[in-house]
This record gives C-alpha cells, sequence and structure tokens, in this order.
C-alpha cells in the first residue's frame, strides 16, 4: 500500500493514539498537584544521662598494714575522696573483705571521721566536721556493709568538682586478752555515691 492509499480510518487511528497519550499524561499531572498541603515539626529531640562518679587519692594502696600489734597500739590516716558526677548525690562509706581471726577486730577501735583538707599522703590539714562511726572494726566490718546500711552524710550537688576528706584512727583496745595474740583482721573501705 502506497501512502497515497492510506485510508482515513487509518489516519484517525494513527492520530488517537498521540491523542490518548497525551491526555492521560495531563490527567497524571493533574492528580499529582490536586491537593494542598502544609506541615510543621519539632527539631529532634535528643536525651543524655547524668553520671555519679567518684575518685580517691590513695593509689590503690591499702590505708592500714598494721603488724606486730600490741594493746595500746594506735594508727591514724586520711584519705581524700573526690565527687565528679553531673548529678546531685549521696555518698556512703561502707566495709567489704571483711575477716578477723582470735578476736582481734571485736578488740580494736574504729574511728571515722568526716571533714576536709586532709589526703592520703598527709592529714596535717584536716578539718573533722563530724564523727561519722565510733565503735569496733568488727561492728563496722558485720553491720556496715552495703549502701544502705553505710555511714556519712556526704551529698554532692553533682554542679561542679567536689572533695571530702576522711580521718580514720584505730586503736587496740589497752584491754585486749591473750587469747587475741598472732590474731588477724582485714577490712576493705568502700565509698559508694548514688543520685538521689
Amino acid at each position: 500500500m502506497s501512502l497515497f492509499n492510506i485510508s482515513r480510518k487509518q489516519l484517525i487511528a494513527g492520530a488517537a493514539i498521540p491523542a490518548a497519550v497525551l491526555a492521560s499524561g495531563g490527567m497524571v499531572w493533574a492528580s499529582s498537584y490536586s491537593a494542598f498541603s502544609a506541615t510543621t515539626a519539632n527539631p529532634t529531640s535528643n536525651w543524655a544521662s547524668g553520671t555519679v562518679a567518684l575518685s580517691d587519692d590513695d593509689s590503690n594502696t591499702a590505708m592500714f598494714t598494721g603488724a606486730n600489734l600490741k594493746p595500746g597500739s594506735t594508727g591514724v590516716k586520711c584519705i581524700a575522696v573526690t565527687s565528679t558526677g553531673s548529678l546531685a548525690s549521696s555518698v556512703k562509706l561502707y566495709g567489704t573483705s571483711y575477716a578477723t581471726t582470735n578476736g582481734l577486730a571485736d578488740n580494736i577501735a574504729l574511728k571515722v571521721e568526716q571533714g576536709t583538707g586532709a589526703t592520703t599522703a598527709s592529714c596535717a590539714g584536716f578539718t573533722g566536721a563530724s564523727t561519722i562511726f565510733d565503735s569496733t572494726l568488727s561492728s563496722f566490718g558485720t553491720s556496715k556493709t552495703s549502701f544502705a546500711t553505710g555511714v556519712g552524710t556526704w551529698a554532692p550537688t553533682g554542679t561542679a568538682s567536689e572533695v571530702k576528706s576522711f580521718r580514720v584512727t584505730y586503736t587496740v583496745n589497752a584491754n585486749t586478752p591473750d587469747s587475741a595474740q598472732g590474731g588477724t583482721a582485714a577490712l576493705g573501705f568502700t565509698w559508694e555515691s548514688q543520685n538521689s
């Protein structure tokens, strides 16, 4: 069939296809833009937890290593504890790893004072604010065993680094019985901070 023999029907059909494509495109375009829209947004929210943090200046060295003790023997040491947490908290002192033989701990008086101005290196500048424990080593070791039963009134605010000094004094009872000879006593001191 030559170009001149195309029927009118064929011409109309050929023209209808591009017209249909154009019409459907126009409908898609119209439907894509057929609604108004508006939004509002709150900026991204963020969360971060606060901290409770304690450190001390003992260089991981035991406070006391008393040997060859006898009735009347005594010793005193200080330690500085620092709070650097960002939350207000409460700090308590309690004992860990308590042990004794021959009843020695029953015959050692233990006094703990809370104050300021002293470090592990020296108690020379210590100013006591309060006595937080004054009884026997055995009493401390058996009754002050956790934060819940610990002693102390220090309450860091969490707004800045704060330091508290503690002075610990022990004295072997002058009336310690002969049965305590060769005895031993052991006790660790733990300061714990919990947010308030």
